[in-house]
């Protein structure tokens, strides 16, 4: 196989791209090195594997982008990753926000119509397309929030609401990822990703909450919470979505135009600081310390994506357990501490 990623020196990019090239298959990387631990990311893969294709493209340059896909078609699959990832900065700057997830989306769903390359098209989403669902019924207990009448978790039928320039642009994308299956017949996929964690993953206080406690823990730096700790997300080891992802691409006569909710599920459900807080304490040996700011606009008291979709097409389920998971990233993040320090942590906003 002849595998295009954008976005692929980012975290999920990078391990996915890792799986690929372990497993022989050809590999092109297009990132524009912008994210922070990305070009750690491709010395990684560059040090771990002789071909390691790479070019240095930003998704918002079309021409740039065409002409890097038509140098390296034909093309048996694209997963496309490259997105601007927080919502703080989505609020600080929607035009940049929705140039690079809803414009940069187009210009790749663009150039792969106009080459007429015909890949497997996988779009990670997000679950941040449902918006706040305050109209789904939440009641709280002693260390979490629960969904009242979804046990199963948040299905594809929920409606979309988005919510924040981030939930927007992402949202958009979303859609003309899915459309043009309908309308131009591309064999597209879209994953709305849940809490997505691993190894390689340069978590911030605005994106990839879990990794950024696991640094900032290490580090000693000061974590925020908003709210009362009890939200709660499923988290989805990093190797369990590469399993998925290729379960998807590899039976494009049953996941081509569909969308899959894709997460831990509700096995793999943890409160951010109520249940996860002490998980990390016990890696650690020691106590750590919190500050609480108000809740935030939009933010979710629940979270948890019901898999069951994925399970019954492409016969896929989680099978890294939450603490496992937890426990590899701790190893990891403790083990590349000199790479994950963050000097810049003092002005950095926390989200998930």
């Amino acid at each position: 196989m002849r595998v295009l990623i954008t976005g692929g020196a980012g975290f999920i990019g990078a391990n996915t791209a890792d799986r690929l090239l372990s497993q022989g298959m050809e590999v092109v990387l297009l990132d524009n090195l912008s994210r922070r631990g990305s070009a750690a990311n491709l010395e990684w893969l560059r040090r771990r594997h002789s071909r390691v294709g790479f070019e240095r493209v930003d998704v918002r340059d079309y021409e740039a982008l065409e002409g890097a896909l038509e140098r390296h078609a034909p093309l048996d699959v694209v997963f496309h990753f490259a997105a601007q990832v927080a919502v703080t900065s989505s609020v600080a700057d929607p035009r940049q926000d929705f140039a690079i997830n809803a414009m940069g989306t187009l210009n790749v769903l663009e150039a792969v119509r106009r080459l007429g390359i015909d890949p497997v098209f996988l779009y990670t989403s997000t679950n941040k397309v449902y918006g706040a669902m305050q109209a789904v019924p939440i009641i709280e207990e002693t260390t979490r929030f629960r969904y009242a009448d979804l046990p199963h978790g948040v299905s594809e039928t929920m409606p979309l609401d988005f919510h924040s320039p981030y939930g927007c642009s992402k949202g958009a994308a979303d859609q003309y990822v899915h459309d043009y299956q309908r309308i131009f017949g591309l064999r597209t996929i879209v994953f709305r990703n849940s809490c997505i964690y691993g190894p390689r993953q340069f978590g911030i206080e605005d994106q990839g909450w879990l990794a950024w406690f696991v640094i900032a823990s290490l580090q000693k730096l000061p974590i925020s919470i908003y709210g009362n700790g009890k939200q709660v997300r499923d988290v989805l080891y990093v190797d369990d979505l590469i399993d998925a992802m290729l379960m998807a691409v590899g039976r494009p006569d049953i996941s081509g135009g569909q969308i899959y909710n894709i997460g831990g599920g509700p096995s793999n459900s943890l409160a951010v600081w109520s249940e996860f807080g002490p998980i990390l304490e016990e890696q650690l040996g020691r106590p750590v310390e919190v500050r609480h700011g108000e809740w935030r606009p939009g933010d979710q008291s629940v979270y948890i994506s019901d898999i069951r979709k994925a399970a019954r097409q492409l016969d896929w389920a989680p099978k890294v357990d939450t603490r496992a998971g937890i426990r590899r990233l701790f190893e990891w993040a403790a083990e590349h501490q000199e790479l994950l320090a963050h000097p810049e942590a003092s002005e950095l906003e926390s989200g998930d």
